[in-house]
């Protein structure tokens, strides 16, 4: 089948959609990606073609635009309290415009997205995410194509930055809940959101979690005896829990890394006074691999501030998984259902130090043991069983067809 998939991401570091669109391209399905801002130098795996689409600036400046972003001024106590008093004026108005900036961008690119894609037809509309739902349901409409709406989270119980905006929430719910019901076929990454998506149709949600392939090398037993210290490795920004985590290692002293792009606004803010936090930019798959085994412990920090953390399952707990490395991660309904039930790591109640400390101990002095489990654990908890899933759903839509 030919097969749109639409994402508002750059595709070249989106793991989740790279793996689908390959094991969807292995199995003869043709696949086409319309992501946002891919870089022109990067080239797709075989078998699969991408387009890139802007979502524009929303409501920053242009380049050369000449909006002030501060600069000169005469020195002194005085331009010192205007710069903070400048300062907290831009805060203010940034948490304000956020939600509609945000909008703009999300319209902006679905606008340049349809003009893009033009009178093509496929077979099926394959939708990452609530922010190009609505176009994909256009597009499966008029071309007569199967829709897919695949829910990389809890989209109505996300955690939301800046001005409140209930009108615009409850608007998206109801969006959501009508696509979702007349949908061909829903996928999402943890039990937990597919038992809610599911309360909205009649047909079961698939789960398609956020594993890795399986890497060769990996073995618990190319570990050392002891970790040397902990990784984070994701997006760093609020809502991750990240003070905690350099509160915990700065009282143990361990090396922390954390490896990752990092949001202008919030890495400023970080309080790391400790000599061994070290700050690196994102890397390939199998770099953070070696960091992972080298390092000996992945931390997956979640703060307990919203109903998306608490039925997540982020990349990065598979990604231990397949390094062979235990895990840390933040006490939250479907992380301790998958750390506890396979026995790779320790849970930390989200916002309490003393209790990540407590879990980095527990880690340490049980780290062989914990090692071995890993390696057991992934013969389940890998990309090669979870396709499995995504290819079934694939066959029932053919067959429909």
């Amino acid at each position: 089948m030919n097969v749109l998939m639409l994402v508002q991401s750059n595709v070249a570091h989106d793991a989740r959609v790279l793996r689908e669109a390959r094991s969807l391209a292995d199995e003869g399905h043709t696949i086409h990606i319309v992501g946002k801002d891919v870089p022109q130098t990067w080239q797709p795996p075989a078998g699969i073609t991408v387009e890139s689409v802007s979502g524009g600036t929303g409501l920053k400046a242009k380049p050369g635009g000449g909006a002030s972003t501060g600069g000169g001024g005469d020195a002194g106590s005085g331009s010192a309290a205007r710069s903070g008093v400048v300062g907290q004026a831009r805060s203010a108005a940034r948490w304000a415009l956020l939600p509609q900036h945000r909008q703009s961008v999300w319209r902006t690119w679905c606008e340049r997205a349809r003009e893009a894609i033009g009178d093509r037809k496929y077979d099926v509309v394959h939708a990452h995410d609530f922010n190009v739902l609505v176009l994909a349901a256009e597009l499966a409409e008029k071309s007569g194509a199967q829709l897919v709406y695949d829910s990389h989270e809890w989209w109505s119980g996300r955690e939301r930055h800046g001005r409140p905006t209930p009108l615009e929430r409850a608007r998206e719910l109801k969006i959501e809940r009508e696509i979702v019901a007349k949908a061909d076929a829903v996928l999402t990454v943890s039990a937990g959101i597919a038992e809610r998506l599911g309360k909205w149709r009649s047909t079961p949600v698939a789960v398609v979690r956020n594993s890795f392939p399986i890497a060769e090398g990996t073995a618990a037993g190319t570990l050392a005896e002891r970790p040397a210290g902990v990784v984070y490795a994701g997006r760093i920004g609020a809502a991750r829990d990240i003070e905690t985590l350099l509160v915990a290692t700065a009282a143990l002293h361990l090396e922390t890394l954390l490896m990752g792009n990092a949001d202008r606004e919030f890495l400023p803010h970080l309080r790391m006074t400790d000599a061994t936090v070290r700050v690196e930019p994102a890397r390939p798959v199998d770099e953070v691999d070696e960091v992972l085994r080298r390092v000996g412990i992945s931390v997956v920090t979640l703060t307990d501030t919203c109903e998306n953390h608490r039925l997540a399952l982020p990349n990065k707990v598979f990604h231990a998984v397949r390094a062979g490395v235990p895990v840390v991660a933040a006490d939250l309904p479907e992380l301790r259902r998958l750390v506890t039930g396979y026995g790779i790591g320790a849970l930390y109640r989200p916002g309490d130090a003393a209790s990540m400390q407590r879990a980095l101990e527990q880690v340490t002095a049980d780290y062989a043991a914990l090692c071995a489990n890993v390696a057991k654990a992934r013969e389940e908890l890998n990309w090669d069983q979870d396709s499995k899933e995504l290819v079934r759903v694939y066959q029932a839509l053919a067959g429909a067809r």
